[in-house]
């Protein structure tokens, strides 16, 4: 008998397509941010040894910031040009952050990181080389705690992704009731430049094959809210 594969494309279903439309009107009245969200979710899984850390794609610097307060010497990195200025602008005089426009692939893998940190940052690069960069880039003992984006690749991620869909709104009603004309970053000025975005290449079952893979006991988890979690600790070295 013929084999068949699952298809994730339900966006040629009319139906499907008018309730998305439904839904993202819904949604802009009641805007939120689904990378905030989880900010908490890294800082409860940030190592004991946090003194210094390396936010990749830093944006506007709110996670610059959290791990800041969180007792960390930290140096926010962004490709976008724009973007680091608005970070660097907002930790001006602030001797524990300094903000870096350039390339992830470009700072060194030197073992001189605690806490290496990317929040929708990683489906930017190529996923192999920037896991094992990061990797390299961490002390033993530390942690890479990445928030990430993937496309629908098996039914099951149809499924949470149809659950989020559904769910959002309902969160954006709870964190803003009244109703807004356009949606809004909360942490970007009127004035601020646009976010960079990008479609993810892979999808969830990739991202979670390929970090177990190149990071031996990675823990991968599909998140509410079309995003994912993936930690991973570099392990200590061993005495001889």
């Amino acid at each position: 008998m013929p084999t068949t594969t699952f298809d994730p494309r339900t966006t040629t279903n009319p139906q499907v397509r008018a309730v998305g439309r439904w839904l993202g009107r819904l949604n802009g009245r009641h805007p939120w941010n689904h990378n905030d969200r989880f900010h908490g979710w890294i800082v409860r899984r940030l190592p004991r040894r946090r003194r210094r850390a390396l936010d990749v794609g830093c944006g506007t610097g709110a996670l610059v910031e959290r791990l800041r307060r969180a007792g960390a010497t930290v140096v926010g990195l962004d490709a976008d040009a724009a973007m680091a200025a608005v970070s660097a602008a907002r930790f001006a005089g602030d001797p524990g952050v300094s903000v870096r426009h350039g390339r992830f692939e470009d700072v060194p893998a030197d073992g001189s990181f605690d806490v290496v940190t990317m929040v929708a940052s990683l489906h930017h690069m190529d996923l192999e080389p920037a896991l094992r960069h990061a990797a390299g880039m961490l002390a033993p003992g530390g942690r890479l705690l990445v928030v990430g984006l993937a496309r629908i690749g098996a039914p099951r991620d149809l499924v949470v992704d149809v659950c989020s869909s559904f769910l959002n709104p309902v969160v954006g009603m709870i964190k803003h009731p009244r109703v807004v004309r356009a949606a809004a970053d909360d942490d970007l000025a009127d004035d601020a430049p646009p976010v960079p975005m990008r479609s993810a290449d892979e999808s969830y079952g990739e991202v979670r094959d390929t970090a177990r893979r190149v990071l031996p006991g990675a823990r991968f988890r599909q998140r509410l809210f079309f995003r994912y979690t993936l930690e991973w600790t570099r392990p200590t070295e061993r005495r001889a």
